[in-house]
C-alpha cells in the first residue's frame, strides 16, 4: 500500500480480513465435524441384516462385509487365515493378488462360503402383530 494511504481505509482492509478469516474458520469447523460423523462410504444401518451372500464383491473390505452382513472380523480373517492388522482396510481382490495369486476368486469365493456359515439367525419367537 502506499504511504498516504487513509487510516480508515487500512481499518476497514483488517476488519474484512479478520472477518474472512474467522467465516472460514467457522464453516470449517461445520465441515470437519460433518466429515467426522459422515466417517466414509460405509452404508447406513438398518434394521435388517444382509443375508445375500451373492451380492458380494471382490472391491469389498473384510470391514465393510463384517458391518453388512453382521459377521465377526474375526471369523472372517480365521477363514482366510490372514492376520486383520495389515489387511484391515485392503479389499478382497488385493488380498487375494498378495496371499492367493495363483488363485484367481479363492477369497471372494471363501468369503462368501464363511459368511454364509455365520449369518446370525433370525429371532424366534411370536411376532409382533401387525398395526392397523
Amino acid at each position: 500500500m502506499a504511504a498516504n494511504t487513509n487510516p480508515k481505509q487500512k481499518a476497514l482492509v483488517i476488519g474484512l480480513i479478520i472477518l474472512g478469516v474467522l467465516f472460514t474458520a467457522f464453516f470449517g469447523m461445520r465441515v470437519a465435524r460433518a466429515f467426522r460423523k459422515f466417517d466414509g462410504h460405509r452404508p447406513p444401518p438398518r434394521g435388517e441384516v444382509e443375508t445375500d451372500v451373492e451380492l458380494i464383491r471382490d472391491w469389498m473390505t473384510v470391514k465393510f462385509i463384517s458391518h453388512t452382513y453382521a459377521v465377526p472380523e474375526r471369523i472372517l480373517f480365521e477363514a482366510l487365515d490372514i492376520s486383520p492388522n495389515s489387511n484391515f482396510e485392503k479389499s478382497l481382490k488385493d488380498i487375494n493378488e498378495e496371499y492367493f495369486p495363483d488363485q484367481d476368486g479363492y477369497v471372494l469365493d471363501l468369503i462368501k462360503a464363511t459368511v454364509q456359515t455365520n449369518l446370525p439367525q433370525p429371532p424366534t419367537g411370536p411376532t409382533p402383530p401387525a398395526a392397523p
